[in-house]
């Protein structure tokens, strides 16, 4: 892609206007500001929606969002009003059912509140799809606890979050059960469960680099969070420590709150002396979500002496899945709240998914078009997730039948696959040859 085809243009990040929305006319700066005010205003069901939106949207739009959930859904609806308020921002609602349009084509609604006809209607799902993609179950050294890399682990210390995605690679665990699936459980409580973890990594000096995760660590009680990383950080062999947080976005209120921040300063002075790297990974996936709330959190997370604050992103179709669309979210995230755009994962392969995964020829090609627009350290790697080998970057497939769209990899040759309503007539004749010989996704990784 050259400069015909993209231009640059520094973008200034807007909060949009909350009060648009008939149910948050009265909220003030303050509240909108406030976390505990966000958590619990959150929207939760078709019903709260049409509460806030009123006739703004159509009946359809209620109605297919709650047809999504009884029939497709596995996450349950949890969106806070910091990530409704970037939905359709540009819209101006001015009668009934005019910002239907906007909002069912935005991007951010697209993968933060999946409507029924959004799905396929053949080839929801994968063949293959899995409650747990990648088998992080079976990697577990302790509940919660995942090995797949050598010398890092991934630390799940809670199974909830302050906003659900659709596409959570952890679906099979994370949140509240849903209609479709009824979701497992940690087996013991969380004090215990962080325990073991700490005993497993202070045993183990090949682990020098830890992710603590979830679920998402802005729900974990702060005095538990951090106690947890400091003694991480004071564990001799621990050399990198992550913190993964989609709620930089979801919920940047969080981060700005004052027992957040001095804490933040605690665990980071903590690590300077210990000779650790402290960072901030999020997940952002659309430009529009780069608002100066969640610029002012960026800022305060490295103003508190953090190392970064990473973006790992997920591809996916009418979200991010043009040269522009990723150009315009590295920019943004790079330019104002200096968050460094990192990895972009394929979607996983989780039920009812394959309306938003790309193929993998198409990832190829995005990464090929990104390239040399971004400083070095902020071009992001374009990755696949291989289901039991870990990430591998797009261009290093062993091999690709782009007729039944099948890559594999690493010197086992393990199998990912691209979405069957993608691949020419021959490739789709093939899997549906297979139908009979597959399992039904949703009866995968039960728990």
């Amino acid at each position: 892609m050259d400069d015909k085809t993209y231009t640059y243009q520094p973008r200034e990040p807007v909060e949009p206007d909350w009060t648009r929305f008939p149910g948050w006319r009265d909220v003030s700066v303050r509240e909108w500001r406030d976390a505990s005010w966000q958590r619990r205003h959150a929207v939760r069901s078709a019903r709260r929606l049409h509460d806030l939106v009123g006739d703004w949207l159509a009946d359809s739009v209620y109605e297919d969002l709650q047809q999504d959930q009884e029939r497709y859904a596995t996450m349950p609806v949890l969106l806070t009003p910091q990530l409704v308020n970037t939905m359709a921002p540009a819209a101006l609602p001015g009668r009934p059912g005019s910002l239907t349009d906007a909002f069912r084509a935005d991007p951010v609604r697209r993968y933060m509140l999946p409507l029924a006809s959004d799905r396929l209607r053949e080839w929801s799902s994968h063949p293959t799809a899995r409650r747990d993609p990648l088998y992080e179950q079976e990697m577990w050294a302790t509940e919660g606890l995942t090995h797949r890399y050598p010398t890092k682990v991934l630390a799940e210390l809670t199974a909830t979050c302050p906003q659900y995605c659709g596409h959570c690679t952890r679906m099979d665990l994370v949140g509240p059960s849903v209609p479709q699936v009824v979701k497992a459980r940690f087996g013991t409580h969380a004090p215990e469960r962080l325990s073991a973890m700490l005993k497993y990594i202070q045993a183990n000096p090949r682990i020098r680099d830890v992710v603590v995760s979830g679920g998402d660590v802005a729900n974990v009680p702060w005095r538990q969070l951090e106690d947890f990383v400091a003694t991480l950080i004071t564990t001799a062999h621990i050399r990198d420590v992550r913190l993964a947080a989609k709620s930089l976005m979801g919920l940047p209120q969080h981060w700005l709150s004052p027992e957040v921040r001095r804490g933040l300063e605690r665990l980071a002075a903590l690590a300077r002396r210990n000779g650790c790297s402290l960072a901030l990974h999020t997940h952002i996936n659309a430009a529009q979500s780069v608002t100066p709330l969640v610029s002012e959190a960026s800022r305060a997370v490295l103003e508190a002496g953090l190392r970064d604050v990473r973006n790992q992103g997920v591809l996916m179709r009418g979200v991010n899945d043009t040269p522009a669309a990723l150009l315009d979210l590295c920019f943004a995230l790079a330019d104002d709240p200096g968050i460094t755009p990192y990895y972009f994962y394929m979607c996983d392969i989780v039920p009812h998914s394959e309306h938003w995964r790309l193929p993998l020829a198409e990832a190829r090609s995005l990464q090929e078009d990104i390239m040399g627009w971004l400083p070095g350290f902020s071009t992001p790697r374009l990755v696949c997730d291989v289901p039991r080998l870990g990430k591998r970057w797009v261009h290093q497939a062993v091999s690709y039948d782009r007729e039944r769209g099948v890559s594999t990899w690493g010197q086992a040759s393990l199998p990912y696959y691209d979405p069957i309503h993608l691949l020419p007539p021959a490739g789709r004749a093939w899997w549906k040859s297979q139908e009979a010989l597959t399992i039904s996704p949703l009866c995968q990784d039960g728990p």
